[in-house]
């Protein structure tokens, strides 16, 4: 049994050819254009090649071409099949054989026995004006195709300028109506305008904690604009790292509870000095901690380690017993925007720029983000086997790290 690789955009074609060969014994990998034929050729070891000259993307000549510049390929027969067509140009850029559509259906799987049997068609005499004439044609597609793709460049950098300034004016015009909605609330819930009755309570705690969420959504958009346009500012000062951490767990738990999941954490004793930015290192790790909240199912944990690599960095580990990640996807999550599930019927909320904003984050702070899945890590006691991110973070200021190597 031989495997032959067809190249052909016409399903009828494809339809055709694979069951006049798969009757004679043979296996019949279909392509539907010249690029992904040439993809599987190459990655499938065909014992033969047929291919349409009038085919999407690359053509038939310029298949040939390629294939023929392919070392493993270089003794595989490659015929052409095409309802219009020059022959000696096809046998002079390569090609085997030549075939006129339409196919004869009782002799063709004998002719290709023959291709598989060793015959081959002799090139034109005349074979180095045909190549010339063919290499000018070649040139001048991919003239006009460069030309296409850079005219669509252009008119997508256009649109990605707009889309960054359109997501610039609409959280800035977000952000300013909440400052006075938040404030009003926050008065209103401490009783500061006036006695509150115990429903109105709960109707304000309500309506906090959705004007939270809304603010946070409008931050991160502000972040990923600035991670778009490379304004993304971070300060410069010594802090706590532990302390940092410390205050955002203090913070986070209330989230945890209402979903049914705990979080345990496990911080060194004793001062963790660091320089850099605390309001952007805790934003970062609090996008983490959402992260693992959202795809824990509920009775389940998420835990945060936090570990000195001496000498200038430190190590937070946020882990949780949800399902994992796909091996395949353990680079696109840190896309702004990618979501593994991005149907608008997917099971759980987002935006899809956590992940981007902690990574870059961690890149101004000195350090990346990266994610270990099926992991195995064991915080405060407890196995976590589900999804583990890593963030690191620089514990000198730029300048020290500088100065390190002359004081050792």
């Amino acid at each position: 049994m031989a495997r032959i690789v067809h190249i052909e955009d016409e399903p009828a074609n494809r339809l055709l050819v694979k069951k006049l060969l798969a009757r004679a014994g043979h296996e019949v990998i279909d392509a539907e254009d010249g690029l992904m034929g040439v993809r599987i050729a190459c990655s499938s070891s065909p014992d033969l090649v047929l291919v349409d000259l009038d085919i999407p993307g690359l053509d038939g000549f310029e298949v040939t071409l390629r294939l023929r510049a392919e070392a493993s390929l270089a003794h595989v027969p490659i015929v052409a099949v095409t309802a219009e067509g020059d022959r000696d140009t096809s046998l002079a850029v390569g090609c085997d054989g030549f075939l006129q559509k339409p196919i004869d259906a009782r002799t063709f799987a004998a002719t290709i026995e023959r291709y598989l049997g060793g015959e081959r068609e002799a090139p034109p005499i005349g074979r180095a004006e045909r190549l010339r004439e063919q290499s000018q044609r070649i040139v001048s597609h991919l003239e006009q195709k460069v030309a296409e793709l850079s005219e669509a460049n252009a008119r997508l950098r256009e649109v990605d300028a707009a889309r960054s300034a359109f997501y610039r004016n609409v959280t800035h015009e977000l952000a300013t109506p909440m400052t006075p909605i938040v404030g009003y609330l926050t008065l209103l819930r401490g009783g500061e305008l006036g006695r509150v009755a115990p429903t109105q309570q709960r109707a304000l705690d309500a309506m906090h904690e959705c004007a939270e969420r809304l603010r946070q959504i409008i931050d991160n958009l502000l972040d990923v604009t600035g991670l778009e346009t490379g304004r993304m500012r971070f300060a410069s000062a010594s802090y706590d790292f532990g302390d940092a951490i410390r205050a955002l767990l203090s913070r986070s738990r209330e989230r945890f509870h209402p979903a049914g999941l705990s979080l345990v954490a496990a911080i060194p004793e004793g001062a963790l000095p660091a320089h850099g930015d605390a309001e952007r290192l805790s934003r970062a790790v609090g996008q983490l901690l959402d992260n693992a909240a959202k795809f824990t199912p509920r009775g389940g944990h998420v835990g945060l380690l936090i570990q000195r690599h001496e000498p200038v960095a430190y190590e937070l580990c946020v882990a949780d017993t949800g399902p994992g990640l796909p091996a395949d996807r353990h680079e696109r999550i840190f896309e702004a925007f990618y979501q593994v599930d991005g149907s608008v019927t997917r099971e759980h909320s987002g935006t899809g720029v956590g992940l981007a904003i902690a990574r870059r984050v961690a890149l101004g702070l000195g350090g990346d983000v990266r994610v270990v899945s099926p992991c195995d890590v064991v915080i405060a006691g407890r196995r976590f086997g589900g999804a583990a991110f890593y963030l690191t973070v620089a514990s000198l200021a730029p300048e020290q790290l500088h100065e390190r190597p002359e004081e050792a």
